[in-house]
């Protein structure tokens, strides 16, 4: 089992990066993180398309993938749980959280998704995204796990 989340960009020390820390340290399945970035100034949508490119390179073949989207299906913590839970099982818990770039996901990534899922209709910054990721992982964790730390 492993939980990859493949982004674009690079995260820098700062809040956003020990919010992630704190979260992510805290799981208790094998979490890796894949960033990925272009250099060179592209117009937008072959920026998307080739950071859609370089995400699908460092997504594991076999994983699940969940593509995160503003279109994508919100859930609440409870739903998420189950829903990751039934995807772990489907999968063998090879799962990949995938962040697009500034202006979303190529085709080629939607297309690869299995999932699309929204974190509600607010638009969040990327770097705070992956710490909501690792918290929304570690809370469905412990309601797996009936621990405390989720209260209904």
């Amino acid at each position: 089992m492993q939980i990859t989340l493949a982004a674009v960009g690079r995260m820098k020390n700062g809040p956003e990066k020990d919010l992630f820390d704190h979260y992510a340290a805290r799981l208790r399945w094998p979490f890796v993180v894949r960033e990925v970035e272009e250099k060179k100034k592209l117009p937008a949508a072959q920026l998307k398309a080739r950071e859609a490119e370089l995400l699908l390179g460092v997504i594991p073949d076999a994983a699940f993938v969940v593509a995160l989207d503003e279109r994508g299906q919100e859930y609440g913590s409870i739903d998420f749980a189950q829903k990751l839970e039934g995807w772990i099982d489907r999968n063998g818990g090879n799962i990949a959280f995938v962040i697009g770039g500034a202006d979303g996901h190529g085709d080629a990534l939607k297309a690869r998704a299995d999932t699309l899922w929204s974190l509600g209709k607010a638009t969040w910054p990327h770097m705070l995204v992956r710490a909501l990721i690792a918290e929304q992982l570690f809370r469905a964790h412990a309601i797996q796990t009936n621990h405390p730390y989720h209260r209904e």
